[in-house]
Formats: C-alpha cells, structure tokens, sequence
C-alpha cells in the first residue's frame, strides 16, 4: 500500500512537471493567402500568397492565431467592394514562402480540369485585396 501511494506521487508529479504550455510568439513574416467560394455561385476566388508582418503564432498547435480574423478581412472584402455576401473565406498559412507556394499549387490543383484549366477561378491581387495584422487578445 505504501508503495503504491508514491509511485501514484511520482506520477502526479512527473505529469506535472512535464506539461507543455503553448508558447505564443509574434513572428516578423507570415505568408498566407485566402479562398472563397460559395454554394449558389460557382466562380471561386484566390488571393495572391501575401507576406504578413507582425501575426501571432501557437508553438504548440502550429497555428496562426487570430485566423478568423483573416478570414473576416475577406470575407468583408467579397461582401462589400465585390458586392457577394455569403461567402465561404478561408485563409491558409505557412511559415515560409516556399511552404505556401506549395499549399497554394495543391489548392489549385483540386480545382483543375483533366486539361489543367481552373474554370471560373478568379485571382485577387495585392492591389485589389490585401491582408493586414491582426491584434490578438487574451490568447485568442
């Protein structure tokens, strides 16, 4: 009984002094770029892989912070200068330009024909839409 009640302390306490926080760090760049689709229109929209400054970052889930946010940013964009609400937006991420250029190019490749024609893909650019930083509070 005695042994069993410190090999219970020992394991309380290895599981408490092993426990992982998640670190949230700001990084200077982040490359991210948006997709938006909609379920009664067919045309699909791509933004340009942008080069963010200043976007928080989870260590520990390897995820941008405040990603909704981003994807509000288009999906107002779509809503109020494209004139299309109910859009789905998402915003896809990655700590290197080269990491996104190939989420970018597998992204487009769902989207291709048999030919290697996107139809009804249309691209904004930096000049029509850009991504500005986001503010995270409270860790959120």
């Amino acid at each position: 009984m005695k042994t069993m009640k410190y090999l219970v302390l020992v394991v309380l306490l290895a599981a408490m002094s092993t426990k992982a926080e998640a670190k949230q760090v700001l990084l200077d760049h982040m490359y991210m770029f948006g997709f938006s689709a909609s379920f009664v229109d067919s045309t699909l929209y791509l933004t340009d892989i942008q080069d963010v400054e200043g976007v928080w970052y989870d260590t520990k889930a390897k995820a941008m912070m405040g990603r909704d946010s981003y994807s509000d940013q288009l999906k107002e964009y779509m809503k109020n200068k494209m004139g299309q609400p109910n859009r789905v937006c998402l915003v896809l991420f990655a700590k290197t330009k080269k990491q996104a250029e190939k989420k970018y190019q597998k992204l487009k490749k769902k989207y291709m024909n048999k030919d290697g024609v996107i139809q009804g893909m249309k691209y904004l650019t930096a000049s029509d839409f850009k991504f500005e930083s986001v503010e995270v509070v409270d860790g959120q």
